[in-house]
């Protein structure tokens, strides 16, 4: 048996040709019943997410053209999609390659954002999808529970994971070097920018226990105050509520700044000098340079945040290298795993056949050599092992070698199946 793959993703077609074929909800088990009756899928996984569609397969090694023809004619016919608008986007693997991938997939490795942590859920979800509908034996489920060790693994030995990459995470990162723990902090979310708020998410969800926010229209502050389970002010208080927030999260379409250094100076103040963070995510800026300037005041903008995300980045790229050497010895690991799993039944049913004639040749001669010594006998059936074994520990050995090489031993446990008859 040998893995395959077929698919595209974020890096071969573009979002318009993705969520042609892209499988959710029940279509995901209608589509592996389906998948299953082509004639050359023996099992069969679906991932698909916002940024790729890939069929994991498994397939006789003679038949692995006509299952990777029979995955790309199912994804047109299941999806009422063209050929012609997806074959140009779609790329196929097989084996070592196959596997390699599929690791890197569940390590986000193959990530737009190497070190996500979505994928590694999401392909367990398609695995438990594929399981449940029996889709999946006793490949798929050993490659699938590999690779999700292999992810472990690389999270555990690598920090390819532990950066932030995005503005957002780059503001919970500065705000728990400045604080530490985040628990019991405030913040305060003025305007209603889409970055903005996702950074005052964030730090809720990693430990600030309160949110105000403020707008200039103020139905707006109320609504998103209560998305967030906080409490909204008129934009006019601005400067007297702002004593009560440790962090402040800034991104309306002010054309000029709207807080400055004097505001900050009494702010500072009335906190009793208490540590508070500025993050000025609007262009133009809210906040003017020289608030920095205040004691136990720190403020971000735009820039200095990617600056903090393109340093995360190159730090991931370090990391990422690491990871590639892991998944390099996983896969040899598992093509070891495949090949051994190949080759044992050959070899047994070998020393079966050869055993069955050792005895068979063995009874004919004891049978004409009338009284003989139980000791003779002995002496004589141990002769006969021995020489067997001789016999056979050369193909054998030459199998076990092939199997645990780069290509495996596919076609030499084929033609001693062939040139022993074992199938027969």
């Amino acid at each position: 048996m040998d893995i395959l793959i077929v698919g595209l993703s974020h890096k071969t077609a573009p979002v318009a040709v993705r969520e042609k074929i892209a499988f959710e909800g029940e279509t995901m088990g209608d589509g592996l019943k389906t998948l299953l009756e082509y004639p050359h899928i023996a099992e069969a996984l679906i991932v698909s997410t916002c940024n790729r569609v890939e069929i994991y397969g498994t397939a006789v090694r003679k038949e692995v053209e006509g299952a990777r023809e029979d995955i790309a004619s199912f994804l047109s016919t299941f999806h009422d999609v063209s050929r012609r608008d997806i074959d140009p986007h779609l790329y196929s693997l097989s084996g070592d390659e196959a596997v390699k991938h599929i690791f890197r997939v569940t390590a986000s490795l193959d990530s737009m954002m190497v070190g996500e942590p979505q994928i590694l859920g999401q392909v367990k979800d398609a695995y438990t999808c594929a399981a449940q509908a029996q889709a999946t034996g006793n490949i798929l489920n050993r490659l699938l529970h590999k690779a999700f060790s292999v992810a472990k693994r690389i999270r555990t030995e690598t920090r390819i994971a532990t950066s932030a990459v995005s503005i957002s995470f780059a503001a919970v990162e500065l705000a728990r070097k400045i604080f530490g723990e985040l628990d019991g902090k405030t913040v305060m979310l003025i305007g209603a920018g889409e970055m903005a708020e996702l950074a005052a998410r964030h730090l809720l969800n990693n430990g600030v226990e309160h949110i105000i926010v403020a707008n200039r229209t103020y139905d707006r502050a109320v609504s998103l105050a209560e998305e967030f389970g906080g409490s909204a002010i008129h934009f006019d208080d601005l400067e007297q509520q702002m004593e009560l927030a440790d962090i402040v999260i800034s991104s309306t379409g002010a054309p000029t700044t709207i807080i400055g250094k004097k505001m900050v100076q009494g702010v500072i103040k009335r906190r009793r000098h208490r540590p508070m963070f500025f993050i000025d995510i609007a262009v133009p800026r809210d906040i003017e340079a020289a608030v920095n300037e205040v004691e136990n005041v720190y403020a971000y903008d735009i820039d200095d945040l990617e600056g903090v995300v393109q340093a995360n980045i190159k730090a991931r790229e370090k990391e990422a290298a690491k990871a590639e050497e892991i998944v390099h010895q996983e896969v040899a690991q598992f093509r070891d795993w495949m090949s051994t799993r190949e080759a044992f039944p050959t070899i047994v049913k070998l020393r079966e056949w050869a055993e069955d004639i050792r005895k068979s040749e063995l009874e004919k001669t004891l049978r004409k050599l009338n009284g003989l010594e139980d000791a003779d006998r002995k002496r004589i059936e141990a002769m006969t092992e021995a020489i067997l074994n001789k016999i056979l520990h050369r193909p054998i050995a030459q199998v076990k070698r092939a199997s645990h090489s780069k290509r495996g031993g596919g076609d030499l446990v084929e033609i001693m199946r062939k040139l022993f008859e074992l199938d027969d």
